[in-house]
């Protein structure tokens, strides 16, 4: 119901900064769009939430990337970006982006839908 399309990443060495995209379309009649939300997975670890950010635009970030990054939001477009300063070796890995459908009468089939993910790759 919800494709995610996310572009943006890349190589980079340690300090320089990047930015991601987020598109998302929904083609169904019961729902909207509502959270969007950028998650990572490193080698060998479990997937966390980097940035989040809603309809009205309320944000929450992972402790890990707090002061670095920065999450925000085209509603008409349905689309939201991340903005990731002085990057580390440490914010490599396979960046997704989630999207949340809220239903507009009943309950929907599904209400989480991912993008295919996108490499960040932080090294000398």
């Amino acid at each position: 119901q919800v494709q995610v399309v996310e572009s943006g990443g890349g190589l980079v060495q340690p300090g320089e900064s990047l930015r991601l995209s987020c598109s998302a379309t929904y083609t169904g009649m019961l729902g909207t769009i509502t959270t969007m939300a950028w998650y990572r997975q490193a080698l060998g670890k479990q997937r966390e939430m980097v940035a989040q950010i809603t309809t009205a635009l309320t944000t929450t970030y992972g402790d890990s990337v707090k002061g670095r990054f920065t999450v925000s939001r085209d509603n008409p477009k349905n689309t939201i970006y991340l903005q990731m300063n002085n990057l580390e070796p440490d914010d490599t890995a396979v960046y997704y982006c989630r999207v949340k459908l809220f239903p507009i009468y009943n309950e929907l089939e599904q209400d989480t839908f991912w993008g295919q993910g996108i490499q960040v790759t932080v090294s000398r």
